[in-house]
């Protein structure tokens, strides 16, 4: 009986019936006739043209993106003054009916009966409201994974002075980028107002492989140096060793400077390579960051608030649970399938 691959493997038949390795489409195209091969080589000519006008269209939508992103400035103005208390939202700005309204009215109701009872059992002077909305980007990386990973116990009293975080787009005729710019209030910790990560980005076929083209695509980061005040650098820390003089047997004790795990390293990023040349480690921290730097642009700054009450991350993972059923899905069906062929 003749072998039968599963769903996905490509063979040849030779004549005694037995199916080859699979093969690739290099051999495929090298077995056509001349004259069909030449056809599927004009086909390929209008498919590099294809590219090219796709590259075209994502350089449209940068410039869609930018000109977007100037009318919601002024809302991102808003949140921010909300957010740090500047200004205090009039009743018409706080006017939000949600479906959980009942339930929050309901708890509302349960918290002030605890305060009076708090109150009078402790005769304590009133407490002053915070000011905006204490810890709101502290907030959001803690509950982000991609974010929290990065996050250190020693980053946290840094990052509750963060005031916002924007978007930049490069401007018309330069090269196509990104910056994320985080503002800081003024603090202990450096000098620095803002914190600056530029992403650099190609949106064009490679001449050697243009088929490959999917996109803009991220292909390098710049970080910005922090000013950081003396003894206040989170990103190393002070170790002492103890050394053994060969000769007189003396022990020294010396200290010195190491790196340290800490989210402001996001600031001082692995280079890509010129050559191209990268092992698997350095490969993946550097797709790791252009993950992170994507992750800010087009999720955590457009939805802030909503990654702050964790709306956004029950969202995320919804998604994630329906893409996981579905891989599933396609798995069992696949399994099936060959079932099916070899019964």
């Amino acid at each position: 009986m003749d072998a039968i691959k599963g769903k996905g493997e490509q063979g040849m038949q030779n004549p005694g019936g037995q199916v080859d390795k699979p093969v690739g489409p290099h051999f495929l195209e090298s077995m056509l006739p001349k004259v069909v091969k030449r056809r599927v080589h004009a086909l390929k000519r209008l498919q590099v043209q294809c590219a090219n006008i796709e590259a075209k269209f994502y350089e449209e939508v940068h410039e869609l993106e930018r000109k977007y992103a100037a009318l919601y400035q002024p809302l991102f103005d808003k949140r921010r003054d909300f957010v740090t208390g500047t200004v205090e939202p009039t009743e018409e700005e706080c006017e939000w009916h949600s479906e959980r309204e009942e339930e929050e009215e309901l708890a509302e109701e349960v918290k002030e009966k605890a305060a009076i009872e708090d109150a009078k059992k402790e005769e304590a002077v009133p407490r002053e409201d915070p000011k905006g909305i204490p810890e709101f980007w502290l907030t959001i990386f803690r509950s982000v994974d991609m974010l929290s990973d990065m996050l250190q116990e020693h980053d946290e009293p840094i990052l509750k002075h963060l005031k916002d975080i924007q978007v930049k787009f490069s401007e018309p005729g330069q090269p196509m980028s990104f910056t994320l710019k985080f503002h800081f209030e003024s603090n202990g910790y450096f000098n620095n107002a803002v914190l600056t990560k530029v992403y650099k980005m190609k949106s064009e076929p490679d001449a050697s492989e243009p088929f490959s083209f999917e996109g803009p695509e991220i292909i390098d980061c710049e970080g910005c140096l922090i000013d950081w005040h003396k003894g206040k650098d989170v990103t190393v820390k002070t170790i002492k060793k103890k050394q053994k003089h060969k000769g007189r047997g003396t022990v020294r004790t010396v200290t010195k400077q190491v790196p340290n795990d800490s989210f402001f390293n996001f600031f001082n990023p692995v280079k890509a390579s010129q050559d191209g040349e990268m092992d698997e480690d350095f490969e993946f921290t550097l797709a790791q960051d252009f993950e992170i730097g994507h992750f800010f642009r087009e999720r955590i700054v457009p939805r802030a608030v909503l990654y702050f009450t964790g709306e956004a991350l029950e969202d995320d993972e919804s998604f994630d649970e329906e893409e996981l059923e579905e891989g599933d899905e396609e798995e069992q069906d696949d399994d099936d399938g060959e079932l099916g062929l070899k019964a």
